[in-house]
């Protein structure tokens, strides 16, 4: 089935992080075929992001996302694609200009969150599929029109920038990752 390899890394979530109420989201998976179309309005559809990192480990890569009007990490629609690995690989790299590469390929958070109607777009649920990533380098980033802007924040800096309770979670997530961010 097109969604195994989902429901898998969904499994291996509900492992390490076993409070964090992963049914939800496997009961949407396994009910829904068309999970990873961007127009499967009635339950919602997948996406996948990242917390992209800059070389050192230190600071997030954020983008002032354009429709939301809210700093987030980067990240986008599955179209389609079943790996949302790859998807958040293929969404940090178009939103930023960086090659990135998996800091790991198990799933650092899982979001559920309401995305307003916009156009002929209904309201709808995006079921984020979140993953650790590296740049492979720092350099001019490149702002597409999916963004107002781009910017590396200091991880322990996020929170001053945004109050999104979900991002705040990931972070906390990345500083308790062994060999991930410097230890002072």
């Amino acid at each position: 089935m097109h969604r195994d390899k989902l429901l898998t890394l969904l499994d291996g979530y509900a492992a390490r992080y076993p409070d964090e109420g992963v049914a939800r989201f496997r009961a949407f998976v396994e009910r829904q075929p068309r999970c990873f179309e961007r127009d499967c309005w009635d339950d919602g559809h997948i996406t996948g992001s990242a917390v992209v990192l800059d070389p050192s480990g230190t600071s997030m890569l954020m983008t002032h996302h354009a429709k939301l009007g809210r700093w987030l990490q980067l990240g986008g629609h599955a179209d389609g694609d079943t790996d949302p690995l790859a998807v958040a690989c293929r969404e940090a790299t178009e939103e930023s200009g960086l090659a990135v590469v998996p800091i790991h390929g198990e799933i650092l958070d899982l979001d559920i969150h309401t995305i307003p109607p916009r156009g002929s777009d209904p309201a709808h649920y995006h079921y984020d599929v979140r993953f650790l990533l590296r740049a492979a380098r720092t350099g001019p980033l490149k702002v597409t029109e999916e963004s107002l802007a781009l910017r590396w924040v200091p991880l322990d800096g996020v929170e001053d920038l945004t109050a999104e309770v979900s991002i705040t979670r990931m972070v906390g997530k990345v500083q308790s990752t062994p060999n991930v961010t410097p230890r002072s």
